[in-house]
């Protein structure tokens, strides 16, 4: 049963569609599948020469070879949806879940005029987590009753669990990011439901013992979008000095910094079970790393601070991102 999922341990940004791209790449997956929250989250995709910016689509499109599919669990909307299937060029194989539950301009509306949402928490204004409250409301619309959706329509449970009896490779991608759950993270400043690994197996249909390895991804220093706490908040101008300031995908929202969090990774690592961790954009905080390809080319500080992070959190490092694009990775698998 070859499944692994892929989450994030901080607060999102930490480089997952890079890392699914990438494992996409080299351990050709039979399916890859999207759990997580819906188009709240935007992953970054960087591939010869070209970068992608997805809401939808699994990040692991770049193999062409794979299938691709959305859980019951994500809440979708069908026109970012269409669109990022045109731009991914992806139509005859990807499918989504008859029970994904549909965002309509309402859910939109609603989180566009809430104090709360907009100001308070910082919503992204997505629609999702208005949704996610119709769905527990039981009055939200299903993907199999939009008509533009019909064709995508398939049993993303049953088409994941039968690759695993036939020990095809599935991968699991998450969004968002350990802190960024509804029940672990920091509430209320969080999104709308659980980002944790075993939340993406139970939106895409995967029991708990089919999965094999969980991927926890981290990066080099900690970023977050929005309102709630960040221990260690670097101020602009420091952030800026170090080559740290980043915009969010889906927001343009410049992201608050601070350094790599060695208490919040070893919670993460908990709660998510992982039997692995990758470390992102190493070579921003070590440039003279960018674009290695095997761990004797790191600089000694980098592989210190590879080493410091194996050593207190007991999980081994076995991919390290040197680089935007996909292959930019050193893996120790």
């Amino acid at each position: 049963m070859p499944c692994t999922v892929l989450v994030g341990g901080f607060f999102g940004d930490e480089g997952k569609g890079k890392l699914i791209s990438y494992i996409a790449l080299k351990d050709d997956p039979k399916i890859i599948a999207r759990g997580g929250v819906g188009p709240n989250a935007g992953h970054t995709v960087e591939h010869e020469g070209k970068k992608f910016f997805l809401r939808m689509v699994p990040s692991g499109f770049i193999n062409t070879n794979s299938r691709l599919l959305i859980g019951p669990g994500v809440a979708l909307t069908p026109d970012i949806f269409l669109k990022e299937v045109e731009l991914t060029k992806t139509y005859g194989r990807i499918g989504i879940d008859r029970n994904c539950a549909i965002i309509e301009d309402k859910h939109i509306n609603l989180e566009e005029n809430s104090e709360h949402l907009s100001k308070k928490i910082g919503s992204t204004k997505s629609g999702v987590g208005a949704c996610n409250a119709d769905r527990a409301l039981r009055k939200v619309k299903y993907a199999h009753e939009i008509s533009d959706l019909s064709k995508y329509i398939v049993d993303v449970s049953q088409e994941i669990n039968i690759a695993l009896e036939n020990e095809e490779r599935v991968l699991l991608e998450g969004t968002q990011g350990t802190y960024l759950s509804l029940y672990h993270g920091t509430y209320p400043f969080c999104t709308s439901k659980d980002v944790c690994a075993s939340a993406i197996c139970s939106d895409v249909g995967v029991g708990p013992t089919k999965i094999d390895d969980v991927i926890v991804v981290f990066k080099a220093y900690v970023t977050r979008v929005g309102s709630g706490t960040l221990e260690g908040e670097l101020p602009h101008q420091e952030a800026k000095k170090r080559g740290w300031i980043e915009y969010g995908t889906v927001t343009g929202r410049e992201r608050r910094v601070a350094p790599f969090n060695f208490d919040l990774a070893k919670t993460a690592v908990i709660l998510n079970g992982a039997t692995q961790l990758a470390i992102t954009k190493i070579d921003v905080v070590f440039p003279d790393c960018k674009g290695s390809e095997n761990f004797e080319e790191l600089s000694e500080e980098a592989k210190n601070f590879i080493h410091e992070v194996e050593s207190k959190i007991k999980v081994p490092v076995t991919l390290i991102g040197t680089g935007p694009s996909a292959l930019d990775i050193v893996d120790r698998r």
